[in-house]
């Protein structure tokens, strides 16, 4: 067993706390940008214009993320608590809220600059994983999202929250969602792919796995169970399913 207390702020600068939750979005964002700017640097001009969508992509997803987890898991405590909406240094971000916010700015981007938006949105797909990997991990070392209670050899306690022995969910996710599907989809880079395709394969495997991986996360305690003794996670990532199905059939037939 592993026990988790660590402390969310990694340090302090005078009166401001740097907690590992921000450093996760900065970490993930930069690295994404810089693995985008490789893919892109042979077209000059695409990669000129994805320095100016960064500015979009950045706001798409803390916009997004936030407001996602705001109406999508804790809309009755923000409705009477709107200035803790922007205390976003604190945790609660959803990413199907990110998601959202980043295909929205990424098609307004693309359709000002007259650029089919599966072009970006394949490249961003291709580097998401990245950022998931942070994420989840920042999620850990905040001792959030933590999974259901077992008895294996590697379960977790968090200090933070009980005396119980738990899967460490986060860490799930972050293999996942973040290493496996990230060699899965630059593997797939080598065959020439319609634009689409790749971010429709995203979406079926992103939700997918974490589908699966919610049997072992504890369920949001103001939520819990929903339809079937599913968690809202698996529901909505059915709805990204078949969203990134559909996808992939238009995307295919185009071929």
């Amino acid at each position: 067993m592993f026990i988790n207390n660590f402390d969310p702020i990694a340090f302090k600068i005078f009166f401001l706390e740097i907690r590992w939750y921000s450093l996760a979005y900065i970490f993930g964002i930069i690295t994404g940008w810089i693995y985008c700017k490789k893919k892109l640097r042979k077209d000059p001009k695409l990669l000129n214009l994805f320095d100016d969508l960064i500015t979009y992509l950045i706001i798409g997803i803390i916009l997004g993320g936030r407001l996602g987890y705001v109406f999508f898991y804790n809309f009755e405590y923000y409705s009477k608590n709107l200035s803790e909406i922007l205390m976003v240094w604190n945790g609660g971000m959803s990413f199907h809220g990110g998601l959202i916010g980043v295909v929205l700015s990424t098609t307004l981007f693309c359709k000002k600059h007259k650029i089919n938006p599966y072009i970006f949105l394949d490249l961003i797909a291709l580097a998401a994983p990245i950022g998931l990997f942070f994420g989840r991990m920042a999620n850990f070392v905040n001792s959030e999202l933590y999974g259901r209670e077992t008895e294996i050899f590697w379960s977790v306690k968090f200090i933070a929250i009980d005396n119980a022995s738990r899967h460490p969910s986060q860490i799930y996710e972050a293999i996942f969602e973040g290493i496996i599907l990230f060699l899965v989809l630059n593997y797939l880079t080598k065959k020439n792919f319609t634009p689409g395709l790749i971010s429709s394969i995203f979406l079926i495997l992103y939700s997918l796995f974490r589908f699966i991986l919610e049997f072992f996360r504890e369920p949001d305690s103001q939520i819990g169970y929903l339809a079937y003794k599913l968690t809202l996670g698996q529901l909505i990532s059915i709805i990204f399913i078949f969203w990134g199905m559909s996808l992939y059939f238009i995307k295919k037939n185009e071929n």
